[in-house]
């Protein structure tokens, strides 16, 4: 049986939905006296159309291969390869924060200067955070 979400919880969750994470809203909801699980919240988040992911700093391989229409095996195996710097999450999942993608654009490596040289520059602007 689940719980009404009140309308205080609502507010809460859509004022912090684009800058927190679903368990740092946890803990900010509980520290108003109400209780949710963070999968409770995402669902919600989910329900509520918002990202669960903040727009933080941080991106997978799939999200960089589907921004920069490249194959999600291409951006795996560049992280593999240490060409593009990430931090492991699990066994076949990285988290590549937004500077490590700046310095791999700004400095690619030799072998594959020209395709990227060939992407998008407004798709890589976006990664970046840049504007056009």
């Amino acid at each position: 049986m689940s719980i009404k979400w009140t309308d205080e919880e609502l507010a809460i969750i859509e004022a912090k939905a684009e800058i927190y994470t679903v368990k740092q809203i946890a803990s900010i909801i509980k520290r108003r006296g109400f209780y949710r699980t963070p999968i409770a919240i995402y669902l919600k988040l989910n329900s509520l159309g918002y990202s669960a992911r903040p727009t933080l700093d941080n991106y997978s391989c799939k999200e960089i291969a589907q921004v920069l229409q490249l194959n999600f095996s291409t951006v795996t195996r560049w992280v593999k390869r240490g060409w593009l710097k990430a931090t492991k999450r699990s066994a076949r999942h990285y988290q590549i924060r937004r500077w490590h993608l700046k310095e791999f654009f700004d400095h690619p490596p030799q072998s594959i200067k020209k395709r990227i040289a060939a992407l998008d520059v407004e798709a890589i602007n976006y990664l970046l955070g840049r504007k056009a």
